[in-house]
């Protein structure tokens, strides 16, 4: 059994799903932009809840709603949710996007989503981890044409990929009206290459703000930048 995952304000346990609480998640949920102090507040894919629960200590929002569609990955965001300081304010869906944007909703002030990307011939053995983690289990087009139906016209939608779709993604998003506002391209090191995108997007078409995040100078030595954006999170911090 994986042991629960403790940061400074609540505690994560992921031992019931498939994917476990990594870096991406966290740099997400770190990085997203809190401007116009979002109210409503969605998380696409929560897995654990992670991303939604560091949303709740940072901001002020009213509602942080969050749909997983995997059983075992439900049951556990409800359960640390329910175990977090904010219980009345965080909410998850047991059901998909397509079948979410179906029901009424009012629309979102900030989306986000850490989604599966990977291609379906990458398979890892394990049928609950391959469905977290592979594309075909939420298309980047269903992704981005539930947003465009979610989202508030003054909203955000942010999310962290390989930084090879990057491109790709930001054509396709322009499709649906969605237009990047902001771009921090991730490494580990200086001498390594850029392997992720964090992106910003909004309903308007405005200059892109883009920049440069290194994670580590060292085996296990991070950078004052990642420690600065991580600060509220970790233990270590």
């Amino acid at each position: 059994m994986a042991a629960p995952f403790k940061f400074k304000q609540f505690t994560i346990r992921n031992d019931a799903t498939a994917m476990k609480v990594g870096t991406d998640g966290v740099l997400l949920g770190a990085w997203a932009s809190l401007e116009g102090n979002p109210q409503t507040v969605l998380d696409i894919g929560a897995g654990t809840g992670l991303i939604a629960l560091m949303l709740a200590q940072r901001s002020q929002a009213a509602s942080i709603d969050a749909i997983e569609i995997d059983a075992g990955a439900f049951e556990q965001c409800v359960d640390n949710f329910e175990d977090s300081p904010w219980p009345d304010r965080l909410f998850c869906y047991h059901c998909g996007l397509e079948a979410f944007v179906q029901e009424p909703a009012e629309p979102y002030d900030l989306i986000l989503s850490n989604p599966p990307f990977y291609p379906e011939e990458v398979s890892s053995g394990d049928p609950a981890r391959d469905a977290a983690r592979q594309q075909a289990s939420l298309p980047f087009e269903v992704l981005l044409q539930g947003v465009a139906q979610l989202l508030h016209p003054g909203g955000r939608f942010c999310l962290i990929l390989p930084h090879r779709e990057e491109a790709s993604f930001v054509s396709l998003a322009r499709k649906f009206g969605l237009f990047p506002s902001r771009i921090t391209r991730v490494r580990g090191t200086a001498q390594s290459p850029v392997k992720r995108s964090l992106l910003e997007f909004s309903c308007r078409e405005v200059p892109t703000r883009e920049d440069l995040l290194t994670l580590e100078v060292g085996r296990n030595q991070y950078t004052e930048a990642y420690r600065e954006l991580t600060r509220d999170f970790y233990l270590k911090g």
